[in-house]
């Protein structure tokens, strides 16, 4: 788009997942957009499973957070048709699995006291061991018990992050790869700044919380098992667990605890040895397939767990404090900071 003395102009810090959503919803609505990204080296969306169901974070005392990551898992379909390309979506459903009785008897609690609120009987279903391995044969006879969650899929986060940089050239948003250190420093009407940990150096009334994450990516071999078709998400011993389908491997994740500091993006063995140990616990036949990637990344979170998304004064938004959550509630962030943009 080409801008006009009477197009509205948007500035937007960040380059993930959430600030590029919202910048391309801006152009949609006719805004002249600029991104201005400091690149993938600190990006959180960078080191992500790409689960889009709202069900794994429906914790006890998290409603709220349940209840928008519904909201927002609603709209990714409409979501990855406006991105044009099916590709980024690696799996449509979930298996939540168990490995002990008591594990068991933890989704169930969540199945009838918390995921019951949000999802219909239709798309959750209780299965017995057997049941569960008929979905992924490839699981642990070890397995107790689990849910089939309809709806509940994953995005390749790589290939959205490619196909959303995409689809904001096509819209003709400008995308300059620079830090910036103030908010004054960028021309536009309106400011959003969506700069994940880095938003606290811009605006430094939002308190944003840091929790590092370590995820493995393991790749198939002619040796392998099949990729799993589901996402499936195991609670082993009172850890969680996450398998996430990709083309010709698996993601495996993930650790959560405080980073040294807000920086500290090394893996560390601890955490790299309890995901693996767990991951062929649930899955022996992963024991054959390579170690593609080790990492870690910093996700941003905020005091409440609920994400930061309102304006700051006449000229300044923020979109920060997902957390774990950045991918799943990118569009209903999308669709607030198009309608604060409005009015």
């Amino acid at each position: 788009m080409t801008p006009t003395d009477s197009t509205p102009t948007l500035a937007v810090i960040g380059g993930g997942v959430i600030g590029s959503m919202c910048a391309l919803a801006a152009a949609d609505a006719g805004w002249h957009v600029d991104v201005y990204d400091a690149g993938p080296e600190i990006r959180a969306a960078e080191v992500a499973g790409g689960m889009l169901g709202s069900l794994g974070e429906g914790h006890p005392g998290e409603g709220d957070l349940l209840a928008l990551s519904a909201e927002s898992t609603a709209l990714w379909p409409g979501w990855i048709d406006r991105i044009g390309d099916r590709a980024i979506v690696t799996a449509r459903d979930s298996l939540f699995v168990a490995t002990t009785a008591a594990d068991g008897e933890y989704l169930r609690q969540l199945a009838d006291f918390v995921w019951a609120e949000q999802i219909g009987a239709d798309r959750l279903t209780a299965l017995r061991p057997r049941e569960v391995r008929a979905q992924e044969t490839a699981l642990s006879t070890r397995v107790h018990s689990g849910y089939l969650a309809l709806g509940e899929g994953a995005l390749d986060n790589g290939l959205l992050l490619s196909r959303l940089r995409a689809a904001l050239a096509d819209a003709g948003v400008h995308w300059h790869r620079i830090h910036i250190d103030r908010v004054d420093e960028v021309p536009a009407d309106q400011v959003l700044v969506a700069a994940g940990m880095g938003t606290t150096a811009l605006l430094p009334d939002v308190s944003l919380i840091p929790a590092k994450g370590e995820i493995l990516r393991l790749a198939r071999n002619r040796h392998s098992i099949p990729v799993p078709t589901h996402v499936v998400r195991a609670r082993v011993e009172g850890r969680n667990l996450y398998l996430v389908p990709r083309a010709g491997g698996v993601v495996v994740g993930a650790t959560q605890y405080e980073p040294v500091d807000a920086d500290d993006r090394r893996p560390q063995a601890g955490g790299v040895a309890d995901l693996l140990a767990d991951a062929v616990e649930v899955m022996p036949g992963l024991r054959t397939y390579d170690v593609a990637e080790v990492a870690a990344g910093i996700r941003p979170g905020s005091t409440d767990g609920m994400p930061i998304v309102e304006r700051i004064d006449d000229r300044t938004l923020v979109a920060a404090g997902h957390g774990r959550n950045g991918i799943v509630l990118a569009p209903v962030t999308a669709a607030r900071i198009a309608a604060l943009l409005a009015g």
